[in-house]
């Protein structure tokens, strides 16, 4: 379960890689209904007006009524795909083009003014309408869109894997500017920008695989500050919190609180395993996950984790694959340099019950989901 969950009233709405939507009871995690698509689920639930939104890796959007679990509508993108690179992440034939293991995520739906604003795989950017699924407009990037729109004061800003920050008029879809990110020179040919942007302050905060946390202009596209993260991606979309970014890396397993106005770093914490989970903050705690299977909980005074929340998949094959230090075993992760034998790596994170979902608080309740297909509910 990659999905992150959405809490509205006393139901939770999760998708899964099983191909489903489901709607659950918030108090006792009961199923109320299930739909099921024709591919996994990796993105996240929006719910307007009585649907519930999802994207699918077969290439469809879909709505939902949330009451019966019912299909409202379906719109066809031109199909999903993952993003592609020669040699990716250094795999041999270094010449190939191979499909990234570590694109994980679809785009999740966004709603604003009775529109869906979603991106796909086909390397565009859609606005439906939320009624009835028909296409308003659609924009074009340059490659894959997994990245989740926000949308603000009539602008949707949207991420691409062809290193752009885009900002599009949110009624006619026309580009009002576009960042461009850098190259990761450290890891083989990362590029992109995987993460959802967040909007604060007249600002776009937005991370990247150039190894880069990027704060933008909400209204020219300039760059205000940008944060060296030594070769960390930030697959993780920030939080931001009263004046401060949250987010953590993946490669540099950093977790780090930065000044929203400045970038000045606030706190940086060593991270005991990757994480791809994007912060919820509440009550003066910041909560994510990590892929050695736990939900951590960071003090927002205390600079420090406050708490560590084990899923029942990390304690049963952590010991198997996890060393003294908590780290992936290289030879389970890493067995050799071709892309089987990094597919190997992600299945094997994938068994250990790793957090990948974003946490979201509600009622003093931390809920989250984890590839070991549970969906979990903490105090």
């Amino acid at each position: 379960m990659c999905s992150s969950p959405l809490v509205v009233d006393d139901a939770i709405y999760v998708g899964s890689t099983d191909g489903a939507l489901y709607a659950v009871n918030r108090t006792d995690g009961t199923q109320r209904w299930k739909f099921e698509s024709r591919g996994p689920i990796s993105s996240s639930p929006a719910v307007a007006d009585g649907l519930a939104f999802i994207s699918s890796l077969d290439g469809n959007v879909y709505a939902v009524e949330t009451e019966t679990g019912r299909q409202r509508w379906a719109f066809a993108t031109k199909g999903e795909r993952r993003f592609t690179a020669p040699g990716i992440h250094g795999a041999i034939p270094r010449t190939e083009r191979m499909p990234d293991p570590y694109d994980i995520f679809l785009s999740s739906p966004t709603v604003a003014n009775g529109v869906v604003y979603i991106g796909s795989g086909d390397q565009h950017l859609y606005a439906l309408e939320a009624a009835t699924g028909a296409l308003r407009w659609v924009f074009a990037t340059g490659d894959v869109v997994h990245g989740s729109p926000a949308v603000a004061d009539g602008v949707v800003y949207i991420g691409s894997f062809d290193r752009n920050l885009y900002a599009l008029d949110a009624a006619t879809g026309r580009e009002r500017w576009r960042y461009t990110t850098g190259n990761d020179t450290s890891i083989y040919n990362q590029i992109g920008l995987p993460s959802s942007p967040a909007v604060a302050g007249g600002m776009v905060f937005v991370g990247g695989r150039d190894g880069h946390f990027h704060a933008v202009d909400a209204r020219t596209g300039t760059m205000r500050w940008v944060i060296d993260n030594k070769g960390g991606w930030t697959i993780a979309s920030p939080a931001v919190h009263e004046g401060t970014v949250y987010f953590p890396t993946s490669d540099g397993r950093r977790f780090k609180a930065v000044d929203a106005a400045t970038g000045a770093v606030r706190f940086d914490l060593s991270n005991p395993a990757v994480s791809f989970s994007s912060p919820a903050v509440a009550g003066g705690v910041v909560f994510y996950g990590t892929s050695d299977g736990f939900l951590n909980a960071v003090g927002i005074t205390e600079r420090s984790v406050l708490a560590r929340f084990q899923t029942d998949g990390s304690k049963e094959h952590g010991p198997r694959l996890l060393d003294e230090d908590g780290m992936f075993r290289a030879n389970l992760m890493y067995p050799d340099r071709t892309l089987d034998g990094m597919m190997i790596g992600m299945r094997t994170m994938m068994t250990l019950g790793s957090v990948l979902s974003s946490p979201v608080v509600a009622g003093g309740v931390v809920y989250f989901g984890s590839t070991d297909g549970y969906l979990y509910a903490v105090r």
